[in-house]
């Protein structure tokens, strides 16, 4: 049975304006009425679609019907942000909403804000006249940190924080510890604003990357239908992310580069892309469930992020970075709508649909981070969350939107205890706390040690370029 007395965080004094309202909106709602106090009078819900499922109406939320976009975002939103006392939370939860305009306006405003994903406008995902170094989420982030170079400081803004990206970096922080007393090393923990002390033990305990490492196994009661594309969480969000370029945080110890590939040129050029679709590149990893699976390498802001806030600088030239990226295993029927698309030069399909709670019947949804390379070869440290749990503990849930929903939760929670951080990405929080909020919906959390390397289980039936002395190097990982 889920726990029916919730703790109550805190008091969200001002207005409350949700940007969007799909799954992982439906599902952030009831987490906002439980652990919140604040006036549902002034809570309203900005979304363009229908609310079918009555969903707002039956919470008494007051649903403005319209998207939020470059032309409106500020007539639209300032009035509501701003009406009656106190201080307001945006909470935007929208695909093609620009988040850095949306930050740039609270903070003008004094209004709380939180986000999944460094959102662009309507265009940007699907511009075929932009160059791909531009459309990479690494430019994108580049954008956001720059505003916070320029702005330090003022309203607290929490960038990134749905369950990857978001989650997954406290969960690095959380093995990390694990693991450097697994190795029984002597080391002080680092305290949550001290990044070098946080890259140095990283160093310290040989980790050469980081994969993202999740697998979605939850199926659906009825097959999928030709020329629908279905998913657990937002459809139109994985076709925008998965058509970018393939991206990953790019470490010391690598040697060799796919053809592909492109450098950075500008920032700390922590990361590299490919010139080829995320969702049609696939990368070998590993999760507890299935031990050794192919991922698609799908671009995300934590895969930039995390190289990144890890990076060992020594007499001004980068000593230490590893490689990170994500691989994403999606459910089976999300798979096999990828397949379709892309056999079909890419163009999505008419119909698209969210697999709700109800239309699934089992499954889980296994997150963690595959922290590799180090003594011990690799560590998997992460949330096993099940569809059937998800369901028992909170309404309007699936095993994957709950692993984004709560996180968003956690960094909401965040903003209110830490209101003047100004502009932050998840990696530079308290993860600790962010865990102990978010640990009550995640079902469980486990790490697991794993002997196999991505040279391990080729048949040997073809001739294949590998680094036999490096088995972690990208070289092995990346499928060609």
């Amino acid at each position: 049975m889920a726990e029916t007395n919730h703790p109550v965080y805190g008091e969200i004094t001002g207005p409350v304006v949700m940007i969007g309202f799909g799954s992982i909106g439906r599902g952030t709602l009831p987490l906002i009425e439980r652990h919140f106090k604040f006036d549902k009078n002034r809570m309203v819900v900005i979304e363009p679609r229908d609310d079918t499922t009555g969903i707002l109406e039956s919470h008494g939320i007051r649903h403005i019907k319209e998207a939020v976009t470059k032309d409106n975002y500020k007539a639209l939103l300032k009035p509501l942000l701003t009406e009656g006392d106190g201080q307001g939370f945006c909470v935007n939860l929208s695909v093609d909403t620009g988040s850095l305009d949306l930050m740039k306006l609270c903070r003008k405003l004094d209004v709380l804000y939180i986000d999944t994903v460094v959102e662009p406008w309507l265009g940007f995902y699907f511009d075929g006249d932009a160059d791909n170094s531009e459309r990479t989420n690494y430019a994108l982030r580049e954008t956001v940190r720059h505003e916070k170079k320029k702005h330090p400081g003022g309203t607290t803004a929490v960038s990134c924080c749905g369950a990857n990206p978001g989650m997954v970096s406290w969960f690095v922080k959380q093995a990390l510890v694990n693991l450097a007393n697994d190795l029984e090393l002597t080391f002080d923990e680092p305290a949550t604003d001290d990044r070098e002390g946080w890259a140095k033990l990283m160093k310290k305990t040989g980790v050469k990357g980081i994969h993202i490492a999740e697998r979605d196994t939850q199926r659906a009661r009825d097959p999928k239908p030709l020329n629908t594309f279905w998913n657990t969480w937002s459809v139109e969000g994985f076709i925008a992310e998965g058509l970018q370029p393939a991206e990953l945080g790019w470490g010391t110890h690598e040697e060799w580069m796919p053809k592909t590939a492109k450098k950075q040129k500008k920032g700390p050029k922590s990361a590299i892309y490919l010139e080829q679709a995320g969702a049609n590149t696939r990368v070998r990893t590993w999760c507890p469930t299935p031990g050794p699976q192919y991922g698609f390498l799908v671009t995300h802001n934590e895969a930039v992020s995390i190289s990144d806030y890890y990076t060992v600088i020594k007499d001004d030239e980068v000593n230490y970075r590893p490689t990170v990226n994500y691989a994403y295993h999606p459910c089976n029927d999300a798979v096999l709508s990828l397949h379709e698309m892309f056999g079909n030069g890419g163009n999505a399909q008419p119909v698209q649909h969210v697999l709700h709670e109800d239309e699934l019947v089992d499954g889980i949804d296994e997150l963690g981070v595959l922290l590799y390379g180090h003594d011990k070869n690799a560590y998997w440290y992460g949330s096993r969350l099940s569809l059937e749990e998800a369901r028992a503990l909170a309404p309007y849930q699936n095993a994957t939107g709950l692993q984004v929903s709560s996180a968003i939760l956690a960094g909401m929670v965040y903003a209110l205890e830490n209101p003047k951080a100004g502009i932050v990405d998840t990696d530079e929080i308290d993860y600790k706390r962010c865990l102990e909020v978010q640990a009550p919906y995640l079902g469980p959390v486990e790490g697991h040690y794993t002997d196999w390397t991505p040279l391990d289980g080729r048949p040997g039936l073809f001739p294949e370029d590998l680094d036999s002395k490096n088995p972690w190097a990208f070289r092995n990982i990346l499928v060609r």
